[in-house]
């Protein structure tokens, strides 16, 4: 940019500078040679007028109109040369003007008045033009700079996109095309936290949601291997221990089909003691080992819309919230409210801070140092689904689970 505007203001320099330098000094030139003629012409006005009066013809007659730079010679007939000022040494321009009578006056004058005006002339324009060029340079650094700014600023917002730190930066500079590529990069930052939140939040989730199914699958392999010698047993838990994969294999396939859609749609109906009973089993050697019992009440052969997979994995996730911050008998409920079934999961225990209330669903809140998660992920589940899960009473904690009804 520099170097462009310097050209152009170079190229103006060069076109309007050297024309008017040439024509001024033409100018000049006119000038003076015009002011030599006029002193020739006064000079011999006044010889013609003095001589028509029968007057004597002297220099000191014409003393008030010749000044010291000029050099004037008159030539009379008959009468001795008359010279005027000192004679001029080097180039000089010269006027001579001659009378009806003979008489011949001649004037001139050195040129170095005239190259010292055209000198003057010159240098003043040189300096205009200088002043132009530096106001150019000026100017030029000025706009670069103004440009160079945004620039750095977008480069190093682009840098820390690129560093994981997609906070959008705000700042638009008066350009229009520097404003668009910022308003781009905050627009590009914030799909970048969006999508690093979702990924985050993948991962949490699928760490948390898995963590249940394995540890379940664990317990049920050390049954195995403590129950090796029955082989009645052996193949009972064997087959609790494959439907602990498929759940496992069901909870990854679900979360990876919320990630990418999570309007996908994959209700269906299914009867809700299936997945009551699969519960009862998957919990029952972690209730034996930890002293509790899991109990199922209410509606018998009641259908629903769901996924069988997701009801399950909400289900899980509110009973192993009971196993961890509650106590005593963990009852499981199907019961009908309006159009919708409401399975319900209860404990014995001290239930929900009063502080806490509806807030339990919400991430990284909990009131037993546990990550927050579960509960979360279960009701992002729940509505995933069709569903809908609440906190029904805080003392006794009781967490319902609102499924649509088939027959509705």
């Amino acid at each position: 940019m520099i170097n462009s505007l310097l050209g152009v203001v170079l190229v103006v320099v060069a076109v309007f500078c050297v024309p008017l330098a040439l024509i001024e000094k033409q100018s000049i030139t006119n000038a003076a040679n015009d002011r030599v003629d006029a002193v020739a012409v006064r000079v011999l006005g006044l010889v013609e007028s003095r001589l028509a009066a029968g007057e004597p013809v002297t220099g000191e007659k014409f003393a008030a109109v010749v000044t010291e730079n000029f050099y004037v010679t008159v030539d009379i007939p008959g009468q001795p040369q008359i010279v005027l000022g000192r004679p001029v040494a080097g180039p000089a321009l010269t006027a001579t003007e001659s009378g009806a009578s003979g008489e011949t006056v001649t004037v001139a004058q050195s040129r170095a008045a005239l190259d010292h005006e055209i000198g003057n002339m010159l240098l003043l324009l040189g300096v205009v033009a200088l002043l132009a060029v530096q106001a150019a340079v000026a100017l030029a650094v000025w706009q670069a700079k103004r440009l160079a700014r945004p620039l750095t600023d977008l480069a190093e917002t682009a840098e820390r996109l690129g560093s994981g730190d997609p906070r959008p930066q705000g700042r638009r500079y008066g350009v229009p095309e520097l404003d668009r590529i910022a308003e781009v990069l905050d627009t590009s930052a914030e799909r970048i936290a969006r999508m690093l939140t979702a990924e985050r939040r993948l991962a949490a989730d699928a760490s948390h949601q898995l963590r249940t199914p394995l540890t379940a699958l664990s317990m049920r392999l050390e049954e195995i291997t403590a129950l090796a010698e029955d082989p009645d047993t052996v193949r009972e838990e064997a087959t609790i221990g494959l439907q602990q994969v498929e759940r496992l294999t069901d909870v990854v396939q679900r979360l990876l089909t919320n990630q990418r859609d999570p309007n996908s749609p994959t209700a269906v109906s299914f009867c809700l003691d299936d997945v009551l009973k699969q519960q009862v089993e998957e919990w029952a050697p972690t209730l034996r080992d930890s002293g509790r019992q899991l109990v199922v009440e209410g509606l018998r052969d009641v259908a629903v819309i769901g996924t069988p997979g997701t009801v399950s994995q909400v289900l899980a996730t509110l009973i192993e919230n009971s196993l961890m911050h509650g106590a005593g008998t963990i009852t499981l409920r199907a019961r009908r409210s309006g159009s919708s079934v409401v399975a319900e999961v209860q404990d014995e225990g001290p239930g929900v801070p009063r502080e806490l209330g509806n807030r339990v669903f919400e991430r990284a809140v909990s009131g037993r140092n546990s990550t927050g998660i579960g509960l979360a992920v279960a009701r992002d589940l729940a509505e995933a689904d069709g569903g809908r899960l609440e906190l029904l009473s805080l003392r006794p904690p009781v967490f319902a689970l609102f499924l649509a009804h088939a027959g509705e």
